[in-house]
């Protein structure tokens, strides 16, 4: 089985922004290599769906990041029978970072996942049901919960008066399922944040992190309703961009973050383990 790839430019009226949103997909079409900036996949551009009665699985990246980094998961997932919907979040992502620090961008992550979700299944039709999961990383792992019914606060160093605020983000029904892969969580620490979501989670935590500490997010996880619908495990000696794919030669350099991983960690080996957990968790949620 190949890798399908639509691409799609899917309006946001609220933002007034059009966001880059790719579609991959099983395919029986022959594929080849093709650059997504410095990125490569071997993809079918436009090619026909392969399978019926896909779910899909929308990947939310991190803090000024890009869909692409996880491009040792997403291809795994699409050969295995989901639609995978890439999502660039226009404002808090690598080509456009001018929101990162503000409120709005809270509310823009989740509608930016609902949005692609949305586009994603009329593409796809009738290929593709409405039945979703969210895999999300670092911030994205906000933007799963957020979409998953979780009710956030901006903080107060994000809001003019320095009060922390509620922010409206719609639950998406059609998501049952959420990954959390370093999580960063601050944004549910009010009381009752997490008393709506309901969806069944599994949780990759990575021992030596700093920017998502898992005792941090431990404590907000604490919060769910149903604790024992949470696949939980923190992974020894990765670091917080264990999650992401080997760096591509462009990119490999010491000053960039992503590529780096504490002393000894093998994130190569550890991408398959977690392929493999990350199929099973969402075939088993979402059959």
């Amino acid at each position: 089985m190949q890798v399908g790839c639509l691409s799609l430019a899917v309006a946001d009226a609220v933002q007034g922004v059009t966001l880059p949103v790719h579609v991959l997909y099983p395919t029986e079409a022959p594929a080849k290599g093709e650059r997504f900036g410095p990125y490569e996949l071997e993809v079918a551009r436009d090619a026909a769906v392969a399978g019926n009665a896909l779910p899909l699985v929308a990947i939310s990246h991190g803090n000024g990041g890009t869909p692409w980094g996880y491009r040792w998961l997403t291809p795994h997932l699409a050969r295995a029978g989901f639609a995978v919907v890439l999502v660039e979040h226009i404002g808090n992502s690598r080509t456009d970072n001018s929101l990162a620090e503000s409120p709005q961008n809270l509310a823009n992550r989740p509608r930016h996942v609902t949005l692609a979700l949305s586009a994603a299944l009329e593409a796809l039709a009738p290929h593709a049901i409405d039945r979703a999961a969210v895999v999300g990383h670092s911030f994205g792992g906000y933007t799963a919960l957020a979409v998953a019914g979780g009710k956030p606060m901006a903080m107060p160093n994000q809001t003019p008066d320095g009060i922390a605020r509620p922010v409206e983000v719609e639950h998406d029904p059609r998501v049952r399922a959420c990954v959390l892969l370093a999580p960063a969580l601050p944004w549910f620490l009010a009381a009752g944040a997490l008393a709506d979501v309901r969806v069944p989670l599994l949780v990759r935590t990575a021992a030596r992190d700093e920017l998502a500490p898992p005792f941090f997010v431990d404590k907000i996880l604490s919060a769910l309703p149903a604790p024992a619908r949470m696949d939980y495990a923190c992974v020894p000696n990765a670091g917080h961009f264990a999650f992401w794919g080997p760096v591509p030669l462009l990119l490999a350099s010491p000053s960039f973050l992503p590529g780096q991983d504490p002393p000894g960690f093998d994130r190569a080996a550890y991408q398959a383990v977690l392929r493999d957990e990350i199929v099973t968790f969402l075939r088993t949620q979402l059959s």
